[in-house]
């Protein structure tokens, strides 16, 4: 949609505001991200394909860069139905619908084709699907790329140039693990407040995709990129179960549609975010690395064995690894 139109939507909704309109479904979705950021960029887009589906009853009102509380915050405000929806990394997940600590394992997937046939398959809704107990529902997953490490004052090209390092983690067990293993002291820190801890040296460095790394400006403080893609943990959008069930099933349908087809705006979005986030972090002065990435593949591989006594875990691993991409 053109700006004109998204000019034409904000200006009918003040009118709803002003009581001229009774009809509206209005639901509220709270994100930590910058409003840059082609995340929040696919789900303004959605937001707008609601309001078209349903000629003008229905609307998502978003609140960007954490306004509402950090992602552990908003998933409980859903639980509880004071929210509508969210947006989250699948590993903030874990400490609520726990077979999604499965997508921080390091090195699951083979590669881009063998990821999205995961989230888009099967058991792509299988997952988004099992927080329903636990009142959040998954609507679709928004590509969130490789997750590399970055520091600020040495590069990181093998696995021991992270040891005695504090980096960064999500608040997820599994990425705990995965960054100890390699050698790393991890250190949950929730996202809004990393820039401040990346200046005063609380940690000396963290782990994320190039536009995240890029639209939250950590490359000002580090200069060193290493693209070791240990993970591919994807975000996910999530209605909370209170408010999906006060929804209308034709609501419900609008919502689900805009949601898919949001998500294939994103991969777009996310493919020309990512080659202008390298592009101008070098130009700022970073020194992006391609390290060998077997010998972190290697190193983080004992994560595995960590889960033998999990057998629902143990499964989804290895029906995630016998999944095969089709070719078009």
């Amino acid at each position: 949609m053109k700006t004109s139109g998204s000019a034409s939507i904000v200006a009918a909704l003040i009118f709803v505001a002003c009581g001229q309109h009774q009809d509206v479904t209005v639901v509220k979705l709270g994100h930590g991200l910058d409003t840059n950021h082609p995340v929040h960029q696919a789900m303004v887009f959605m937001q707008e394909r609601v309001y078209e589906k349903s000629g003008g009853t229905m609307w998502i009102d978003i609140y960007p860069s954490q306004q509402l509380g950090t992602e552990r915050q908003l998933l409980e405000l859903l639980q509880l139905g004071s929210l509508g929806m969210t947006k989250v990394a699948a590993a903030v997940l874990e400490g609520f619908a726990p077979k999604y600590k499965v997508l921080s394992l390091p090195y699951l997937f083979r590669d881009e084709a063998h990821r999205f046939a995961v989230f888009e398959g099967e058991i792509g809704q299988e997952l988004l699907l099992s927080s329903e107990d636990y009142w959040l529902r998954g609507l679709t997953y928004y590509d969130a790329g490789s997750r590399s490490f970055y520091t600020k004052a040495q590069p990181i090209r093998t696995p021991d140039d992270l040891q005695g390092l504090k980096i960064r983690t999500l608040e997820s067990i599994t990425q705990v693990q995965m960054v100890n293993a390699l050698g790393g002291s991890a250190t949950p820190i929730s996202w809004g407040e990393l820039y401040t801890a990346l200046q005063q040296g609380v940690v000396d460095g963290a782990e994320n995709n190039p536009p995240s790394f890029y639209t939250s400006r950590h490359y000002e403080v580090c200069k060193y990129y290493s693209l070791d893609e240990h993970t591919g943990i994807p975000d996910v959008l999530l209605i909370s179960t209170i408010v999906w069930e006060k929804l209308t099933e034709e609501e419900q349908a609008w919502l689900t549609e805009a949601a898919l087809e949001s998500a294939k705006h994103q991969k777009i979005l996310w493919k020309a975010a990512t080659e202008e986030a390298l592009a101008a972090v070098q130009a700022a002065g970073v020194e992006v690395i391609y390290p060998d990435k077997a010998a972190f593949r290697e190193k983080s591989a004992a994560i595995y064995e960590a889960y033998r006594d999990q057998p629902a875990i143990t499964d989804l691993i290895r029906r995630i690894q016998a999944v095969t991409p089709v070719i078009p």
